[in-house]
């Protein structure tokens, strides 16, 4: 096995696993192993304070049930905040982050970007007013300039983002200190040496930001492929949030329909062991749906 590829499913531990986390999984899995790499778990749970007791054990106990193989220790956000600290302080040492005193209340009325998040305007660019001063939590952003981010996705094809007209300038710590998921992701990837990532659309606006975050701290940009997303009835996208079923005790139908929701090659398996020895060699992203979000199969687990 080469180690030249390196791919990773990187869950959050805020609650049980859905039909939506294993197409992301089966996705990324599959994509490393047909690429001869390795395939990676990591916890993402830089934002503690969501974290669910007893989820994380449970998200593995499913990989486990459902025949995924990782290579290499399981990875935790939580144990890697000297990490995180030091790409702020290089970040700051470069004069490329600034401190913000300004609240989610005092954004609300920022404009609109294109995709509907909040540009930030710049308030405290060159200083904290004083009017916000009375604020003794800081958050701190990174300056974006100018830049205009432009990759290829594997799937989604060539993507360009006007970082300050629609983003703005963008959170790398929180206010309550602790690493922003945009940092947090960008640091991992480069220190796990991961070259291939591959997750649902519905991070892809993210990317960019993630880039320019590799691009300012020197670290080194991955391969990126955005998979179509699962959305509920309701045209809401599968999660936690949403109250995403977790995904069943038996994994095989399940398997079989989150290889058939990618539109990969017909296979046949009568055990969880028999899907994944035909998935890893038929795995085919060309076949891939070009699009950010499709249906879930109506199946009572998924929706």
């Amino acid at each position: 096995m080469s180690d030249a590829a390196v791919g990773r499913f990187a869950p959050s531990p805020t609650g049980p696993l859905h039909f939506g986390s294993l197409v992301a999984a089966l996705a990324s899995a599959c994509d490393a192993r047909a690429h001869g790499g390795r395939w990676l778990v990591r916890i993402d749970d830089v934002d503690e304070p969501r974290a669910v007791s007893g989820a994380e054990g449970d998200i593995l106990a499913t990989l486990a049930r459902y025949g995924f193989v990782h290579d290499g220790a399981i990875v935790r956000q939580s144990d890697r905040a000297p990490l995180y600290d030091a790409a702020l302080r290089e970040l700051d040492a470069r004069g490329l982050a600034y401190a913000c005193a300004c609240t989610r209340r005092d954004l609300e009325g920022a404009p609109l970007s294109p995709a509907g998040e909040r540009v930030y305007p710049g308030t405290c660019r060159d200083g904290i007013p004083r009017e916000k001063r009375r604020n003794r939590q800081r958050s701190l952003r990174v300056r974006v300039g100018a830049a205009t981010v432009a990759f290829v996705d594997r799937l989604q094809g060539a993507q360009r983002q006007d970082l300050a007209r629609e983003v703005g300038d963008f959170v790398v710590r929180r206010a309550d200190g602790l690493a922003a998921y945009q940092l947090a992701v960008v640091v991992d990837d480069a220190d796990q040496r991961v070259t291939h990532v591959v997750r649902g659309a519905d991070l892809l606006a993210s990317t960019p930001r993630q880039i320019h975050l590799q691009q300012a701290l020197g670290l080194p940009t991955p391969s990126y492929l955005h998979v179509p997303v699962a959305i509920d009835a309701s045209g809401e996208k599968l999660s936690k949030q949403t109250h995403a079923r977790a995904l069943p005790d038996d994994p095989l139908p399940a398997l079989l329909a989150a290889w058939r929701f990618l539109d990969q090659p017909a296979i046949e398996a009568s055990s969880v062991e028999a899907f994944w020895a035909r998935a890893s060699r038929a795995w085919t992203p060309a076949r891939l749906p070009p699009v950010k979000m499709l249906p879930a199969p109506r199946f009572s687990y998924a929706v």
